[in-house]
């Protein structure tokens, strides 16, 4: 699927809880924060930190102003949303 259809979804879905597949076979679950133009910045699931504060470069730690951290809309393969009660 192409970026612009993650995108979409990723914008569609801030707010609730998801697991996002990449491609290198990693699955994220997190609540989605924040959808930039190629990135989504996702607060993960099952852990209290606090997330605000600075990045650790690149968008991919915890940090960026409470979002999480951020995965390449171009490296999604996969996206569901995750029922209230597996959270």
């Amino acid at each position: 699927m192409s970026v612009g259809h993650y995108h979409a979804l990723c914008r569609k879905y801030m707010g609730r809880a998801v697991e996002i597949r990449t491609r290198d076979g990693r699955r994220h679950r997190g609540i989605i924060k924040h959808v930039s133009r190629n990135r989504v910045y996702i607060q993960p699931l099952g852990r209290r930190r606090n997330l605000g504060g600075f990045g650790y470069g690149y968008g991919y730690g915890y940090g960026f102003g409470g979002f999480g951290y951020g995965l390449a809309l171009g490296t999604i393969v996969g996206l569901a949303l995750i029922p209230f009660f597996f959270w």
